[in-house]
């Protein structure tokens, strides 16, 4: 019997996610455990996998639309269901007006990938037909692109089921408007119709490009903007030696494959800070102050998507070498949009580091709800002076940026003062 896929609340307080990918196709068999949908939050992609086996039988959310949590996206249910099966639970459905309610077989979902330009050179615009009582299906991204650029829906070729219109009919449309412009010479040619806000005309020879901005690096954007305006910063800035912590690390890297990095050991010496001094391992609450009991340390990682802070669980009991491999696979993942959105959580205190760009020093935002973030920079060697001796030492100079609300000057100085001592003194981190 044929039921209803909702998309999920993949996130705490999470009211919609996009549908980013769908990984199996109709009608297949897919096992339980199978990844058959990848949705994308504001921080993450996150598959979907099926809690037993089955089918997806019609599909009801497009690639790239926006649904609300709790929204129909799919029908699953047998392979081999009937489509009159299908359709009566699909008419049960409170859905809007004019939503296409997908492709119901492997034919017409190989009929929805015809590209647009060859559906305008083979059929005459328009959607509406006297099967579809002359109304225009179109999926709800396709419309709301539609109405942002001001085109009529019924001047637009559908390629889905029925000639429904999807995102990629409108995109085509749009760029055949352009071509068109251009080709007229229009004074709107360089402009594009989908413009979500008023862009300065480009001129002729104008050397820049306007690069959309992902809805990661928007949520970024916005995380960052409130954490400056809510959390009152403050700022403490230190200088530490590194050579022992450089020694030990060649010793435990010396014929193996553990690969530990410098960041690795700043992590685990975080860690250790916050057994010792648990006035920094908090966060703000608004009315109350959440005290942890464990270490969980977020990594900033720079992606080619945006900036995301996975977090590392349990870094002050956990093994070095466990640290570092914990914290490769992260950043991999990643790299590759395939962390799940409960590793972007927690945590009271990120750790960036841009030492290796050469950044001597550099102070940064904390990224929200954390009570603070560390920044560490290049460890260079540099004169140093030791019991009123003037020598040659490798330094590194760190700058501990922090919310003012759940954290005292005095903690935070307490805090900086172990984590120096920590640095200095490195088998501490690995006791």
């Amino acid at each position: 019997m044929p039921e209803i896929l909702r998309m999920p609340e993949v996130a705490a307080n999470t009211t919609e996610a996009v549908v980013s990918s769908w990984n199996v196709d109709l009608n297949t068999p897919y096992a339980a455990g199978e990844a058959i949908v990848t949705v994308e939050t504001e921080k993450a992609a996150v598959d979907i996998e099926a809690e037993t086996e089955g089918a997806l039988l019609r599909l009801l959310a497009d690639e790239g639309q926006t649904v609300a949590v709790g929204s129909p996206i799919a029908v699953w249910g047998s392979p081999g269901e009937t489509p009159d099966a299908v359709d009566a639970l699909v008419a049960t459905l409170d859905l809007p007006t004019g939503i296409t309610t997908g492709a119901g077989s492997d034919d017409e979902r190989r009929a929805e990938a015809v590209p647009a330009e060859s559906a305008v050179a083979d059929r005459g615009a328009g959607a509406a037909s006297p099967a579809n009582g002359g109304r225009i299906f179109a999926s709800p991204i396709a419309r709301k692109l539609a109405a942002e650029a001001g085109l009529d829906l019924a001047a637009v070729v559908g390629t889905g089921p029925n000639q429904s219109i999807r995102r990629r009919d409108v995109e085509a449309a749009l760029a055949a408007a352009r071509s068109a412009e251009a080709a007229a010479g229009g004074p709107d040619a360089a402009a594009s119709p989908s413009s979500d806000h008023a862009v300065e005309p480009a001129t002729a020879g104008a050397e820049f490009e306007d690069v959309p901005i992902s809805r990661m690096r928007q949520a970024v954007a916005r995380r960052l903007v409130d954490s400056k305006h809510s959390a009152p910063h403050f700022y403490l800035r230190g200088t530490v030696r590194v050579d022992r912590l450089l020694d030990v690390r060649r010793e435990l890297n010396d014929g193996t494959q553990a690969a530990i990095s410098l960041n690795d050991l700043v992590v685990k010496a975080v860690a250790v800070a916050h057994s010792r001094v648990p006035g920094l391992n908090v966060r703000w609450n608004g009315d109350s102050v959440r005290q942890y009991r464990q270490a969980d340390i977020a990594v900033a990682v720079a992606t080619e998507h945006g900036l995301v802070t996975p977090v590392v669980r349990g870094v002050d009991t956990m093994p070095i070498g466990t640290l570092a491999e914990r914290t490769r696979d992260l950043i991999r993942r990643a790299h590759d949009r395939r962390l799940r959105q409960h590793e972007l959580e927690g945590g009271s205190i990120t750790v960036t580091n841009l030492g290796m760009f050469g950044t001597e020093e550099f102070a940064a935002i904390i990224n929200p709800p954390h009570a603070a973030i560390l920044a560490v920079g290049a460890a260079s060697r540099q004169p140093h002076v030791v019991d009123g001796e003037l020598g040659v030492a490798t330094i590194m100079r760190m700058c501990l940026s922090v919310d003012h609300r759940p954290v005292d000057g005095v903690t935070a100085a307490e805090w900086m003062r172990e984590l120096t001592g920590i640095i200095e003194h490195p088998l501490q981190i690995l006791a």
